[in-house]
């Protein structure tokens, strides 16, 4: 009996000590984050966050803004230091606004955008001007639901800004400002509260907030606080043709079907015909089949919008169109089409003098009272 209690004995003592190990490689691995020792306490900085109210031109619908991440004012700050700060790439190099620069109406003016390790992107950077209201898919091609999952996806692709959410978020907990503005922002209880998806919500706040301002020449002509000049004229009578004034003799320029006021983009996905599909109707980029599956859907994209088209140029998903005329160009021709481009696209009967008519209408859509806001610029 005695012989047995000895090993029972030991047997206990070994185990006792297998689980001091375990314990110690865990701690060496890794803080248990459920001890609340292991809490970085936030607690002395006041949580009291305030609405933030978007300000958008009368004529727009109410924004769509997600139960789970209301608009606050802290919120929209700390989104707005995070678009602007390089900490979200691996080298702090580049940033969100890096590629979507005010003064473009947040596109960046090339083809394709480079990363951090100097490898072009394959598609144009898109504008964010009015974004919150895209509720058919972000990117060009459709691919993520929310602004909230747009951007999670930017930080860790390898062509873009190629970091590690992990050692961003461990960069967040360790900096001199952002425990106490996520703090302000999300009312976390300690540093380790910091996750990628609170960094995603803020700065979806703060795209949400690069609405219009209502104040473009377009816009002031439709409150009829100016006139616009005669060009001007003819190319809004053919832009929008059935939907604008009578428009005469004038031609339909088949524009607004795709682009219709106020926004002037769409919820859908076409196929503009502009890329030169092979025998089997495969595209160079495959664009929203390579989100759907459907084979209808090769080579479409999304609309975007042309609010501020002036500024964006290169044009297209590819940046394949260096001016508007090179655009009215293409759509007057018809482009390269096959049995799934859009059935709207045509040839269209248009003079040169009319075609540049159609682009003196588009500058009318430029507004500069957005892309100087203030609150859109970093942070000082």
């Amino acid at each position: 009996m005695k012989q047995l209690s000895l090993i029972r004995f030991t047997s206990l003592f070994v185990l006792l000590g297998l689980l001091a190990i375990a314990c110690q490689d865990d701690n060496e691995e890794g803080t248990d984050i459920t001890d609340p020792s292991n809490c970085s306490s936030l607690s002395d900085i006041v949580y009291n966050p305030s609405p933030y109210t978007i300000i958008k031109p009368e004529h727009y619908q109410p924004i769509p803004i997600p139960e789970d991440n209301p608009m606050t004012e802290e919120g929209v700050f700390l989104g707005r230091k995070l678009f602007y700060d390089p900490i979200l790439s691996a080298d702090s190099t580049q940033a969100c606004a890096s590629c979507h620069l005010a003064q473009l109406a947040f596109t960046d003016g090339n083809a394709f955008s480079t990363g951090i390790d100097g490898i072009e992107g394959k598609r144009s950077s898109m504008s964010l001007v009015d974004v919150a209201y895209v509720r058919s898919g972000l990117f060009w091609d459709g691919r993520v639901a929310t602004l909230e999952d747009q951007a999670l996806v930017p930080i860790e692709d390898p062509v873009e800004l190629h970091h590690e959410w992990p050692k961003v978020v461990e960069d967040f907990q360790e900096h001199s400002e952002y425990p106490e503005l996520f703090r302000k922002a999300f009312g976390i209880e300690c540093k380790e509260d910091i996750t990628k998806e609170l960094a995603a919500k803020a700065m979806a706040q703060f795209e949400r907030t690069i609405i219009s301002s209502g104040n473009s020449k377009f816009d002031r002509f439709l409150k009829r606080e100016v006139l616009l000049t005669a060009d001007e004229l003819n190319g809004f009578n053919m832009f929008f043709n059935h939907e604008g004034p009578s428009a005469g003799s004038l031609p339909d320029a088949e524009c607004s079907h795709c682009h219709a006021s106020p926004l002037f983009m769409s919820q859908d996905f076409i196929n503009n015909a502009l890329q030169i599909a092979d025998v089997n109707l495969d595209y160079p980029d495959q664009g929203h089949y390579l989100v759907t599956g459907i084979p209808a859907d090769r080579g479409k994209f999304r609309v975007p919008t042309l609010r501020n088209i002036a500024l964006t140029a290169p044009y297209m998903h590819n940046g394949s169109l260096a001016t508007l005329e090179e655009v009215m160009d293409h759509y007057a021709s018809g482009g390269h089409p096959t049995s799934i481009t859009d059935p709207l696209l045509r040839d269209i009967d248009l003079t040169e003098e009319q075609k540049d008519q159609v682009i003196a209408f588009l500058h009318t859509l430029t507004d500069t009272t957005l892309i100087n806001r203030p609150d859109l610029q970093p942070i000082e």
